[in-house]
């Protein structure tokens, strides 16, 4: 259990560095691949609550520190968005959020009925998406839902969910490494099949 959750912890430090190097797709309405929200929601649904918020932690106080870095020393074509928008720490509870919705469908993933966490994840991310664009009107003190943002918004849910079988393959391959079930229903069904 524990190597597992060091090498979750790992796994999401590395996808902070791969999203460095994911483009966006500029036919695809902008949208882009988040990584790093992927591999956070993946890894959430496999382990149990404290971990999730650790994860959680990590993630949202890496996340926050990397936008308010950029923010600071980056190009501003790139970073659009003022510092003062956003206070930081605010991603850790978006993170939690979307650790907790994932742990909802926790019981059918211990089952291994993974296919549901894979939509769920792309809802999550569009529910995160939409919380972060809301958070944001409400501090610049100024609502304004274009079309084109929430169409932006789906399209990175749905170009990100569909990377999340890869995502949710590796979790199983390091889960075998580390000889941990992250799902013990279906592991115990293997095991009577092959007592028969």
């Amino acid at each position: 259990m524990i190597r597992y959750t060091i090498t979750t912890v790992l796994l999401v430090l590395a996808s902070f560095v791969v999203q460095q190097f994911i483009p966006a797709f500029t036919g695809f309405h902008q949208s882009r691949i988040l990584l790093v929200q992927l591999v956070f929601l993946c890894s959430a649904v496999t382990v149990g609550s404290p971990t999730m918020l650790l994860l959680a932690f990590i993630s949202g106080f890496l996340w926050d520190t990397q936008s308010y870095i950029g923010t600071l020393n980056g190009d501003p074509q790139i970073y659009t968005q003022p510092v003062e928008s956003l206070r930081f720490g605010y991603s850790i509870l978006l993170f939690a959020a979307m650790g907790y919705l994932m742990q909802g469908v926790q019981p059918l993933f211990h089952q291994g009925k993974w296919q549901f966490s894979v939509v769920l994840s792309g809802i999550a991310i569009f529910l995160y998406l939409m919380a972060e664009y809301l958070i944001i009107c409400f501090v610049r003190g100024g609502m304004m839902m274009d079309r084109f943002i929430v169409i932006q918004m789906a399209c990175t849910a749905l170009l990100t969910m569909l990377f999340s079988p890869i995502v949710f393959w590796i979790l199983f391959r390091i889960a075998a490494l580390c000889r941990h079930s992250i799902n013990p229903a279906a592991a115990k069904k293997k095991n009577r099949r092959r007592r028969r």
